[in-house]
């Protein structure tokens, strides 16, 4: 049943939380349990422009700093622990970082800190360009590998001395913030569809063609690689992140990078997080089997030294709701435990598989089996991306995007 508009100054308490925005229309989700609160509206799209250009690192089905930004603000204050037992490119983690908030980034992916840990650590500019200077990207001599499909020869000889420099610096301890930056920089910057990018033409940065579908791009293309400085591209793309970086937001970040943790842990097995040590836990867990992580990753995974394929056994990609449910079930039990009491969790489930499967309706009874009480459900209606239907989102009939929200609360 649908309720009339919602006027902040007159609505209950979890109204005036979570729909400060009028025009936020309310309704109930019909469960076994009890009716759950639903609030349908544009919460935060119209700030957009606002976020940090630091973000602006790709990723696939990766919500925008809004969305955590939102409820950082909402139900935590200063100091407060934040925690991604999901982390991706590390969007909640950054963001809480830039608000004061200290935080723990979980992800079995170790992509994941290697796009994260570096931005709290911001090194200097000029440091990166020293950096940059002292590798000596044409010392390469050695074999390379038969990525002539992506990269020009020269280009290929750089981006692997640069991943031997770093390979050698990790190995005997001696990487430090500036090579963090300069990793996740490159990483970044493997393959894409601009010069701003180390690659011929190829797909999104977010994800990497196959080398035999590489070799068809370039035959429909009629293009091979040209030579791309690979020292340019990462200063360039580092000032790109750094753009209006002011010296408050980068005093905030060192100071979480200071208590950060980084895990790489199952998100239902974190023993390594205290109890009752969380105040806010804001993730979005992987749908279903909507984005295959190793083939979108193999490139990233081969310049960091990592097993793609290994790495892609862990991540959760259920092929039914079942078995996603029977994950997350275990999922919110830890949750649970890491969090403190009259501590929150915003768990974003999105929109799969055309909208015929509305996560919340099971995400619901999951958190409230494992001792939280559900607070409500935001519905986040923005403009369509013409991107979003990449990872499962297809509701651009309507011309929109959507973000649905489950939020819960610890009793005290």
């Amino acid at each position: 049943m649908t309720h009339a508009w919602l006027d902040a100054q007159a609505a209950p308490a979890t109204a005036q939380r979570f729909s400060l925005v009028r025009g936020a229309v309310a309704s109930e989700l019909q469960l076994e349990t009890r009716p759950i609160a639903v609030y349908r509206g544009e919460f935060w799209t119209s700030r957009q422009r606002q976020a940090a250009r630091i973000h602006e690192i790709s990723y696939r089905a990766c919500f925008k700093p809004q969305l955590p930004a939102y409820f950082i603000d909402r139900l935590s204050e200063p100091g407060d622990v934040v925690y991604d037992p999901f982390s991706g490119r590390g969007t909640t983690t950054i963001e809480a970082a830039l608000r004061g908030r200290r935080v723990i980034d979980n992800d079995i992916n170790p992509l994941s800190a290697i796009l994260t840990r570096p931005r709290l650590e911001a090194p200097a500019l000029d440091a990166i360009k020293a950096r940059l200077a002292e590798i000596p990207l044409h010392a390469n001599r050695g074999a390379l590998p038969d990525l002539s499909m992506f990269y020009q020869r020269d280009t290929l000889r750089e981006i692997t001395a640069l991943r031997n420099y770093l390979r050698r610096r990790r190995s005997s301890g001696s990487e430090d913030a500036v090579d963090h930056w300069i990793r996740m920089v490159a990483t970044n910057r493997l393959t894409g569809h601009s010069p701003g990018f180390f690659s011929v033409y190829t797909l999104p940065p977010n994800q990497a063609a196959s080398a035999d579908n590489q070799i068809k791009i370039n035959r429909k293309l009629k293009q091979q690689p040209e030579y791309r400085d690979t020292r340019a591209i990462v200063l360039k793309k580092s000032r790109q992140l750094q753009r209006n970086l002011g010296a408050d937001e980068r005093a905030r970040l060192h100071s979480a990078a200071a208590s950060a943790r980084f895990l790489t842990k199952p998100a239902d097995k974190t023993k390594d997080i205290p109890a009752g040590s969380v105040q806010l836990t804001v993730t979005s867990p992987p749908f279903l089997d909507v984005v295959q992580y190793a083939s979108d990753n193999w490139l990233r995974c081969w310049f960091n030294a990592l097993d793609a394929d290994g790495i892609a056994k862990h991540i959760t990609m259920s092929k039914t709701i079942t078995a996603w449910s029977a994950t997350m079930a275990r999922v919110f039990v830890e949750l649970y435990r890491v969090t403190r009491r009259g501590g929150w969790v915003a768990f974003e489930v999105g929109e799969v598989r055309k909208g015929k499967i509305r996560l919340e309706e099971h995400v619901v009874p999951l958190g409230i089996a494992a001792g939280f009480t559900c607070e409500a459900v935001l519905i986040n209606e923005q403009r369509f991306t013409k991107t979003a239907n990449i990872w499962g989102v297809d509701n651009n009939q309507l011309g929109t995007n959507t973000n649905r929200i489950v939020v819960f609360h610890k009793p005290r």
